[in-house]
């Protein structure tokens, strides 16, 4: 009498190795990813800006300096680009614990204000509002943007601060912000945290932000 042929396909004990097998090597990948992740979120300091070492999460001496948003052809997306110096509130030469602090108070600030309850930072809230996380490169609050004339404001920062502090004196989209009760050194810190985040490698995140059209008065933070 032959013997009954079993197909590996129908057995019990290759698919408990299999399963085995693939739950060991997911486990290991899992961990590894885990590592690495961690490698690559860990904030830089202000020795690396300073020596020109690229970082995906820069120091918070970042605000001492000029930052682009440019096409990167390798990667097919947009890279925050750290450039030469230029001032923050009049310094180009906050310490990195006066930076760290400024930005853990608008980290705070923004926290306490509920901001992603409307708008989303890094990923992460509501759609009420427009994004954030590249508030900062928004051409409407450059040179040739709308901010800095209705907030009779010089600088970028100057104009975000007091967008921040009466968002009602700039009524500039129907979904109006709201005021909140920021105090102006709570604006400072919001502003050095928003500058900070455009400065993170989101791999493009939002996408296409450099080449979004904006009319000067509706952008990142009020726009479409």
């Amino acid at each position: 009498m032959s013997k009954k042929v079993v197909s590996v396909w129908t057995s019990i004990p290759f698919w408990r190795k299999s399963a085995a097998w693939v739950t060991g090597f997911a486990a290991i990948l899992l961990i590894w990813l885990t590592f690495d992740s961690m490698g690559q979120i860990k904030m830089g300091t202000d020795a690396d800006l300073k020596n020109g070492i690229t970082k995906r999460v820069p120091g918070p001496t970042v605000i001492n300096y000029n930052i682009d948003y440019k096409m990167d052809t390798r990667r097919g997306h947009e890279v925050p680009v750290i450039g030469e110096k230029e001032k923050f509130f009049g310094r180009d030469d906050w310490s990195e614990q006066e930076a760290a602090e400024l930005l853990h108070l608008g980290k705070l600030g923004s926290q306490a204000k509920n901001c992603m309850n409307c708008h989303t930072l890094l990923g992460n809230g509501a759609y009420y509002a427009p994004d954030l996380t590249k508030a900062w490169l928004d051409p409407a609050w450059g040179p040739n943007g709308a901010y800095l004339g209705m907030t009779n404001s010089t600088t970028k920062e100057e104009a975000m601060s007091k967008f921040l502090q009466n968002p009602s004196q700039f009524p500039t989209h129907q979904r109006m912000m709201p005021n909140l009760g920021i105090t102006e050194k709570e604006a400072m810190g919001l502003v050095a945290f928003l500058k900070h985040m455009s400065s993170i490698d989101t791999n493009g995140f939002p996408r296409n932000f450099a080449r979004m059209s904006t009319d000067g008065v509706t952008g990142a933070i009020h726009g479409k």
